[in-house]
């Protein structure tokens, strides 16, 4: 499996490399099915699934982020960082080790949610700051320096209420950042604001994930963004049974 890993590149870890993976959920008689026949990322790539609601983003992101786990899997192996050794993320599935699986999501992964999940009693700096704490970071300026990149530092000690659509996803970006994770994990980030707002938002956390070589992985209906931004897109397909009590969407990349 090493040679996976070394493969691609001699200076960039494949950070995931999923084979066969499958994950069933149903509903009122109804299936869905996603299908991962072969994925793998690289460290720092920039990675887009587009596509309608429905079609399984959400479903694959919260697997990348080990919050699902798949039904079916051949193999699923996590590298965060170069100088790591990969993870058998099937093996500590198998082994119900989800206290690991949730140290490795806080330290290495930032998921920035469609809505914010902001948590309303927190003031801004407090929100952006929350990874880092939950972490044991050191206080230091990294949320001062995010915010004045995000252009929301005057909005530091408000509560997040007060804030427009927008401004609260710049500190739910924020928020992502603010631990240095070595991934962000971002579904429909931008969905919830106008499109020129949607644009500049996107544009803005691409190039900080860009200055910091942060893997990013994001779902979104907004292709237009997306190919102007030059991310990688998954190619994925989705077809229903005849009956109709079957949807299954393959993602391959």
């Amino acid at each position: 499996m090493e040679n996976v890993f070394q493969s691609r590149s001699k200076a960039k870890a494949t950070v995931y490399h999923l084979r066969d993976v499958i994950r069933d959920r149903a509903s009122e008689g109804v299936t869905f099915r996603l299908r991962v026949p072969s994925l793998q990322i690289s460290q720092g790539e920039k990675i887009a699934l587009i596509g309608e609601s429905g079609c399984g983003k959400s479903t694959l992101l919260d697997m990348l982020a080990f919050i699902s786990q798949p039904t079916e899997l051949a193999a699923f192996r996590f590298r965060p960082e170069l100088e790591d050794d990969a993870v058998d993320v099937a093996k500590l599935w198998k082994r119900k080790r989800m206290n690991l699986l949730g140290d490795m999501r806080k330290r290495h992964i930032g998921y920035v949610m469609q809505t914010g999940g902001l948590l309303p009693y927190l003031t801004v700096r407090e929100n952006m700051a929350l990874s880092r704490v939950v972490l044991g970071l050191p206080r230091d300026e990294t949320v001062e320096s995010l915010a004045r990149e995000l252009g929301i530092a005057r909005h530091l000690d408000k509560l997040p209420e007060t804030l427009s659509v927008g401004e609260r996803q710049r500190v739910a970006i924020g928020r992502a950042l603010s631990h240095e994770p070595s991934i962000v994990i971002a579904d429909e980030p931008t969905a919830s604001v106008d499109p020129f707002a949607a644009e500049k938002i996107m544009s803005l956390f691409i190039g900080l994930a860009e200055e910091r070589n942060i893997t990013v992985v994001v779902a979104s209906h907004a292709w237009r963004h997306i190919k102007r931004l030059e991310l990688r897109r998954l190619a994925h397909h989705t077809h229903r049974s005849k009956d109709g009590r079957t949807t299954e969407t393959v993602v391959n990349g």
